[in-house]
């Protein structure tokens, strides 16, 4: 397939070689206008937009991928094949299982379970685990360490249900999984699969510990800071 797809508009060159990957179109807007130099849109088909400009001098894109494993699979598969992207960063959201993880405090994503079936298209003899790459992860944590934010690092729960009539999520805690978010075990299954590097820092939005923290549509778009900062330096 040659450029533009069926779901971006963007020209070959268009992207940096490291793109970010908000889920929410519009946190994708506020990193570009907030943090970017010389913003420019790229890509706008179905309103998932996508934005190259400079962070500190370095040409960086940040672009949306919407809810869910199908979706980030088309995105992170676009750019990956078609426009020769060689890192994506997903910076997202996520429900903590953690007692330590508060609202707003940030994991860092080494591995990826999930109730999805992406990984079947390989036909492979066995059950794949989806990694990040991990330089990426190794000087994600350093970041979190210089910004001084509460993190940690291990695994997420990719989940393609939202609403799930019984969720498990004690079971997911008792073998250490950190949390639960719908995007990031396609993410690296797409990396792996093209030789190219994905990390997913997400912050926590929700708790299922302490419900009480959780925050809004409109804090999840535009405080989450810290997640953002530290993927632009990693790009």
């Amino acid at each position: 397939m040659s450029v533009p797809t069926p779901h971006i508009a963007a020209k070959l060159g268009d992207f940096a070689d490291t793109v970010l990957m908000p889920g929410d179109p519009l946190r994708s807007k506020f990193i570009a206008e907030n943090f970017l130099e010389n913003p420019v849109l790229v890509n706008n088909v179905r309103g998932v937009q996508g934005y190259t400009g400079t962070y500190h001098g370095k040409k960086v894109s940040v672009m949306a991928s919407g809810m869910g494993q199908p979706a980030i699979g088309i995105y992170s598969y676009e750019l990956f094949n078609f426009y020769d992207v060689k890192t994506i960063i997903r910076i997202g959201s996520c429900g903590s299982y953690h007692p330590d993880l508060h609202a707003r405090d940030i994991i860092v994503a080494q591995a990826a379970c999930t109730n999805g079936c992406y990984a079947s298209q390989y036909n492979l003899p066995g059950t794949y685990a989806p990694i990040a790459d991990f330089d990426l992860l190794r000087r994600a944590a350093e970041e979190c360490e210089k910004k001084g934010v509460n993190y940690k690092v291990g695994n997420i729960y990719s989940s393609d249900i939202f609403y799930e009539e019984q969720t498990h999520w004690q079971d997911w805690a008792k073998m250490g999984v950190l949390g639960v978010e719908m995007e990031s075990a396609a993410l690296y299954c797409n990396a792996a699969r093209a030789g190219k590097k994905a990390l997913c820092i997400l912050t926590v939005s929700d708790s299922f510990l302490y419900p009480e923290e959780n925050t809004t549509a409109e804090e999840r778009q535009n405080s989450f800071t810290n997640m953002m900062e530290i993927a632009l330096e990693l790009a």
